[in-house]
């Protein structure tokens, strides 16, 4: 099982960070060991001083496929969730100044939270027409419209599938909406999708 990334999905996210608008997709992605388990606490790795949350509709795929087209990638996928991309932006912004690759801040240990699962059919509406938050102690701190990813859904799974074979029980997130910042001890996330609480971590 591989965890795959799409960065700079939502424009004002990309603005936000001072980055450009990609004409494609831009995809990294995290390990296995990254995802946090179940009802544990995140605790801020001492080795960084800002980490961000970055909350994202998660796939899951669920059939093998190669080169995807845009067309047939609904076939692929039957349930979502909601993610936490965790982000080391200190690391990153230093590994980005450098011209090197962003895994010391996305990949560690823990870095990729991921909610519980929901039927599409269950919710009862389209893949792009999904509205998410992330809330700490009840305030509002991203908010998030499927509708105003650059990259559609089936994009992105036609645009990855051109590189590396989806396999079932592959992750896919797509990309963090405006509203990024710092995360501190003490903290409670709570990410919803329309309604629905699909993860809760708390911050150590």
């Amino acid at each position: 099982m591989k965890i795959i990334c799409i960065g700079r999905n939502y424009a004002d996210h990309a603005r936000e960070l001072g980055n450009p608008v990609p004409p494609e997709p831009v995809v990294f992605l995290k390990p296995q060991s990254a995802i946090l388990s179940h009802k544990h606490p995140f605790y801020i790795p001492e080795w960084t001083q800002e980490v961000h949350h970055e909350v994202e509709l998660v796939v899951k795929i669920d059939r093998l496929g190669k080169t995807i087209s845009e067309a047939h990638a609904p076939r692929y996928y039957s349930e979502v969730s909601l993610g936490l991309d965790l982000t080391a932006r200190d690391v990153q912004t230093r590994l980005k100044a450098k011209g090197h690759p962003w895994e010391r801040a996305k990949a560690f240990d823990g870095s990729a939270v991921i909610g519980q699962f929901m039927a599409l059919e269950q919710l009862g509406k389209d893949v792009q027409d999904l509205s998410f938050t992330l809330t700490n102690q009840g305030n509002v701190l991203q908010e998030g419209q499927t509708k105003d990813m650059l990259f559609s859904v089936n994009r992105l799974i036609a645009e990855v599938s051109k590189f590396m074979t989806l396999k079932v029980g592959d992750l896919l997130f797509t990309g963090t909406p405006a509203g990024v910042s710092a995360v501190h001890s003490g903290d409670r996330l709570v990410g919803s999708l329309e309604g629905h609480d699909l993860f809760a971590v708390n911050v150590k």
